[in-house]
């Protein structure tokens, strides 16, 4: 080989070996700031969850190589919500995935500019989150819950199973404002229907007990808990003191159901959780949250607590159980 067709090759190779290089090289690791309300760090990343994982796992992606998730919990203090925020912005995350979405206003404060995908929201248009669910504006997309949309089915069930309804209990946090387009939705089924309304709110454990004392005195005869970081947290204790109090209860998760509550009528939390994976997966592309339309639930699931309803000496009408997704024992 000639000498100056040596140096070119030389030349060349030592040109190209850096590029070659650099594409070898992998992406730096993604992080997405993942806010919950309530759960305890022992939970994180296991039942419902663990959706947002598995969802990036059917995309393709590997956690601790291609993403990491960046857990972070306000154990039931909302006031935690701008402490964490702004955390989680120092860490400079990719993306925000919120678990509640008593945490959006927190974190819109805390940045403008790094998407923000929500979970489970309620009617996100009406309460000034985004301009309309096809397109979203700003830097928030995500899922939203269905459960202003379901209240009047929720209420027709409890009047199936309870033929006598006339004062139905509502039980909400008074920590979080966002819980109001249900708790309208649910006042004007009631109100058509001819039930009244036995309004109570609870934001501690101290206050939940409170609650369900002043609903036994107010003879309601069932209660509908708007579901909430902190009440998922202790939905053991709610569904306790329903039956302790002879309440029939309802909430839009099966969650409930599992722990003793009598039915659930909504959307399935951990297919939730799942589906935000696709959201992540086009942020991480490049794609902008106002150009990612807002989902809506495509299912509501009926689970009934047979074991409850027996303790509660009310017989569930055949045909409500034949219209059921899940029957627990």
């Amino acid at each position: 080989m000639r000498r100056r067709e040596f140096i070119a090759l030389i030349s060349g190779a030592a040109v190209a070996w850096p590029l070659a290089a650099r594409a070898q090289q992998p992406e730096r690791m993604r992080r997405v700031g993942f806010i919950l309300g309530a759960s305890p760090p022992s939970q994180f990343g296991l039942g419902f969850l663990g959706g947002l994982a598995q969802g990036m796992r059917e995309l393709g992606y590997v956690e601790g190589k291609d993403f990491l998730i960046e857990w972070r919990t306000a154990l039931g203090d909302y006031s935690r919500f701008p402490a964490i925020a702004a955390e989680l912005v120092r860490l400079k995350v990719d993306v925000f995935v919120l678990g509640t979405t008593a945490a959006l206003p927190a974190v819109q404060q805390a940045t403008s500019t790094i998407p923000i995908v929500m979970t489970n929201a309620a009617d996100p248009v009406g309460q000034g989150f985004v301009a309309s669910l096809a397109q979203p504006g700003g830097n928030i997309t995500g899922l939203a819950s269905s459960a202003d949309d379901s209240a009047p089915k929720q209420l027709e069930l409890l009047a199936t199973v309870i033929p006598s309804l006339r004062r139905l209990g509502l039980l909400t946090n008074p920590n979080t404002s966002l819980a109001s387009p249900v708790v309208t939705s649910i006042q004007v089924a009631a109100q058509k229907a001819g039930i009244r309304i036995v309004s109570t709110q609870a934001g501690n454990l101290q206050e939940i007990e409170n609650a369900f004392v002043t609903l036994a005195k107010e003879r309601a005869q069932a209660v509908v808990v708007i579901t909430d970081a902190f009440y998922f947290a202790h939905r053991q204790q709610l569904a306790e003191l329903a039956l302790k109090n002879g309440l029939a209860s309802l909430v839009p998760l099966r969650e409930y159901v599992e722990t003793g509550g009598l039915m659930s009528y909504g959307e399935a939390l951990g297919e939730f959780y799942r589906r935000t994976a696709y959201y992540v997966d086009k942020i991480f592309k490049g794609v902008k949250p106002a150009d990612l339309p807002i989902e809506q639930p495509r299912k509501f699931n009926l689970v009934i607590n047979r074991k409850t309803a027996d303790a509660l000496g009310i017989t569930i009408p055949a045909i409500v159980y034949m219209f059921a997704d899940e029957v627990i024992e």
